[in-house]
């Protein structure tokens, strides 16, 4: 029975521990919770303390709190902006994407010959009947068949409607309808540090490519060289841009985050991160008369000129170290007959320094002041004659 009795007992304090366990259990997490819930009450308490008794400003003083600034339990607001570059370069590029064209040139060298020369860069549409912009070097060789291939993979015959006299611009045709345009920006918006993004036919091989940079200058000037003709041309008032133009890039858009063209791609520098693009506010009139003539009417002065900067002003001793002298070499005309020039009364050895108040200098060429205007609108220059200050009106024709 002894044994039987051990057996019980042992059974009985077995049962008996566990029960005095799940007791001691219980008070322990009774005891945690009820000291939560004290400390919680007990912080409350004591801030209602500090900030309502006599006793508790009393303690306030002694803990440097100022007696205008009331405690509260976490007051300060946490404000996060986050800013999803890379969403808007996302849509910019989609935005864009459907009106850039890739723009092929192919000449058979001579009927005897099975050799042939290709191009391939890149334009965008600005019309919805099939009007393109692209870089005149890249439709310069007059003998060449020239293909545009829409984003869509669509091909067709391209026509080269008209050539620019000034910059590196022109326009070509393709016979389609209800086709998708771009949107043009405002570039004298551009600020400098500004994203851009940069779309083409990259290489010639890789199309509807995207590179993104940020407006590296504005007002640059370069002398490219055609890579078919060898001819450099200067150009002048351009956006420079760390985003990537390679070959092939050229003609095609440089747009803003909103997806807009700012800009033309038209040459790469001897490095990467080296780029400019033709404002595309100096080709809205060239655009215009496109539309509406079928060609590109430049407004014409009708001089032939020197810039002047500080050293020609002082080899030649001028009052002034900016603007424009007129004045050709020997056997050349310097000012053109029958021109607006001539009808108003210019001379050779007068300084044009402003047009309409915008002054003539190495950042803003008379060329590209000009080109705001359009042949037949009446502007003021302001000119230097004997180093005085001489004003004249002056009606612009245009350039034939």
């Amino acid at each position: 029975m002894s044994k039987d009795t051990t057996l019980e007992g042992s059974r009985s304090f077995k049962v008996h521990n566990r029960s005095s366990g799940k007791i001691r259990t219980w008070l322990l997490v009774a005891l945690i919770v009820t000291g939560f819930i004290a400390g919680a009450f007990g912080s409350l308490g004591s801030l209602v303390f500090l900030n309502s008794t006599t006793t508790g400003a009393r303690w306030r003083s002694a803990l440097g709190i100022k007696a205008d600034s009331p405690l509260s339990i976490n007051r300060t607001k946490t404000e996060r902006i986050v800013v999803e570059e890379s969403s808007a370069i996302i849509k910019a590029a989609e935005t864009i994407k459907p009106s850039v064209v890739s723009i092929t040139g192919e000449e058979v060298a001579s009927p005897y010959s099975f050799a042939s020369s290709e191009s391939a860069a890149s334009g965008f549409i600005v019309t919805s009947d099939g009007i393109i912009v692209t870089n005149k070097h890249v439709v310069s060789d007059e003998n060449a068949n020239y293909t545009v291939y829409l984003a869509d993979g669509k091909k067709y015959s391209a026509k080269v409607i008209a050539r620019d006299p000034y910059d590196d611009l022109a326009f070509v045709k393709i016979d389609e309808r209800s086709l998708p345009m771009a949107d043009l920006g405002d570039s004298d918006q551009l600020k400098v540090g500004q994203w851009v993004i940069a779309v083409g036919n990259a290489l010639g091989e890789y199309e509807n490519s995207v590179t993104v940079g940020v407006v590296s200058a504005k007002n640059r000037q370069v002398s490219p060289s055609d890579p078919s003709t060898g001819v450099t041309e200067r150009l002048e008032g351009l956006i420079q841009t760390d985003a990537s133009i390679f070959p092939g890039n050229s003609g095609g858009p440089l747009v803003n985050l909103q997806g807009k063209v700012v800009g033309i791609n038209t040459a790469k520098g001897p490095d990467q991160g080296l780029g400019f693009a033709i404002p595309i506010n100096s080709i809205k009139n060239a655009l215009e008369s496109v539309k509406n003539t079928g060609k590109i009417v430049r407004p014409m002065l009708g001089v032939s000129f020197v810039p002047v900067n500080a050293q020609v002003a002082k080899n030649y001793n001028l009052p002034v170290d900016y603007g424009v002298l007129i004045y050709a070499p020997m056997g050349q005309t310097a000012i053109v007959s029958g021109s607006p020039a001539e009808k108003a009364g210019l001379q050779i050895g007068d300084i044009i320094i402003e047009i309409n108040g915008d002054r003539i200098d190495e950042k803003s060429s008379l060329r590209s002041i000009l080109g705001k205007y359009k042949p037949g609108d009446e502007v003021t220059l302001k000119l230097m004659r004997d180093r005085k200050e001489k004003t004249v009106k002056v009606k612009l024709a245009e350039m034939k």
